[in-house]
């Protein structure tokens, strides 16, 4: 019985996978162009996400400065972080949920991109941090789920939004660390060549 639920995970997965990679195929192909604009004009991506979905982010950021399958230049990325005394001093101000907006506003300029990250897409302070990016005149790349919730409303035409169109939490975070990697390959393909895969 434990074997058959396990095995379903794997085909649930797999299954919006395989459904999934048509339609999100346009999207992340625009969201790799709009991180490669960034990138070659010299700016930086900040990213953030909501819940578990800021290791994503945190990954992400990795992967730009570190690199993702191969020896490259670093990109410039930073993940937006939960930062202890930065939490506190906003909650003493009453604005928990500026934590993220306000490190946009520190940190952003104009050029520079902010990848969103948000299973449901209503997290106030992802939200906050895209109305943050909006006034730095800041690209947004928001990485959703469900039908892009709060988040889908406020983008601008120059946003990208990729959305996987799933109830489930768990198989829209298994999606989006599937996006991550194509991001990231698909960077590295545009910025270094193809590389053989081994």
């Amino acid at each position: 019985m434990l074997e058959q639920r396990i095995q379903q995970h794997f085909i649930d997965s797999a299954d919006l996978k395989y459904q999934a990679a048509q339609a999100l195929g346009k999207p992340i192909a625009d969201a790799v162009q709009a991180v490669l604009a960034c990138i070659t004009s010299g700016s930086k991506i900040l990213a953030c996400g909501s819940g578990v979905s800021a290791a994503d982010a945190e990954q992400f950021a990795a992967f730009c400065v570190a690199g993702f399958e191969r020896e490259r230049p670093e990109l410039a990325a930073v993940a937006l972080s939960a930062n202890g005394a930065l939490l506190a001093s906003v909650t003493g101000q009453g604005e928990p949920a500026q934590q993220y907006a306000r490190q946009v506003r520190a940190l952003g300029q104009a050029g520079d991109l902010l990848l969103a990250l948000c299973v449901g897409g209503n997290d106030v302070q992802v939200l906050a941090a895209v109305h943050a990016a909006h006034e730095r005149d800041m690209t947004v790349v928001v990485v959703s789920g469900r039908s892009g919730g709060a988040l889908a409303t406020v983008l601008r035409e120059t946003d990208v939004l990729i959305c996987v169109p799933h109830e489930r939490a768990a198989r829209v975070r298994e999606v989006h660390a599937l996006v991550l990697n194509c991001l990231c390959d698909g960077v590295d393909a545009q910025l270094f060549g193809e590389q053989e895969n081994p």
